[in-house]
């Protein structure tokens, strides 16, 4: 059993860890690199060194600092489990008079595929609900050559969806601004109570959700997918993003 433990334990890690350089080779540099590399390293080094680790923790305070590990692991799964629950049940009712799509990072002028997963999910809504507005939100970042925003609308327009029902909002650096900016043009855009939604990848919806009640926009969401490959990282960054949430309530 314990031979079974180190291997899969081993296995894990260097997956953790070539993934992260891998995503960090073809990506935009993110929190979710560094903590998928450490995650995978730690628990490599928890595989080739469990015989001294359960030799040194068999009583003691040590003891307990394993079991607060193990503590930490379970809660960490166990949030992590809920919001990948949380996001893959869309509350849109296809009515709405806005959809809000979420920017991501870009790569120069084109859009990334986390971003082009929601674009497209954009595009399909647009065209189930043809009354509705879309609005984009995202400025320009670190190497980006244009602002998200335009990027997306570029994107949307070549998907087929109307330029005059696309608004841009070009300010936003993070989810909250994205809501937050949004929501002003969007007051005086309509000037009467509207219905929205919005748009985002399925690990991001709780806490995009979150940040959307605290700007004071009451929205519906839909989920986009993401590849297979960016599972850790994206759930770890959001792991993370999700602690400053709850600290920082922003």
């Amino acid at each position: 059993m314990k031979r079974v433990v180190r291997a899969v334990s081993a296995g894990l890690g260097l997956v953790l860890m070539v993934n992260a350089v891998f995503m960090a080779c073809v990506s935009n540099f993110n929190v979710g690199f560094v903590m998928t590399f450490v995650t995978g390293a730690f628990i490599l080094t928890f595989a080739v060194n469990f015989d001294k680790i359960n030799a040194l923790t068999r009583c003691g305070v040590l003891r307990w600092m394993k079991y607060a590990v193990y503590a930490a692991v379970v809660f960490v799964l166990s949030v992590i489990v809920f919001i990948a629950v949380y996001g893959y049940v869309d509350t849109v009712t296809y009515d709405e008079d806005v959809l809000i799509v979420l920017g991501a990072g870009i790569h120069g002028e084109a859009v990334t595929y986390p971003l082009m997963h929601r674009l497209d999910k954009a595009a399909d809504y647009a065209g189930k609900n043809p009354n509705a507005i879309i609005v984009v939100s995202g400025g320009q970042g670190p190497q980006e050559s244009i602002t998200e925003a335009l990027a997306m609308e570029r994107y949307l327009i070549k998907k087929g969806v109307s330029g005059d029902r696309i608004i841009k909002e070009e300010r936003a650096t993070s989810t909250f601004e994205n809501f937050s900016y949004a929501k002003d043009m969007l007051d005086s855009h309509f000037g009467k109570p509207y219905k929205a939604a919005f748009v985002t990848n399925g690990f991001h919806i709780f806490r995009a959700s979150r940040l959307a009640d605290i700007a004071g926009l009451d929205a519906a969401h839909l989920h986009a997918k993401i590849a297979w490959y960016t599972v850790p990282v994206s759930y770890l960054r959001e792991f993370t993003g999700i602690l400053k949430l709850w600290v920082l309530k922003k």
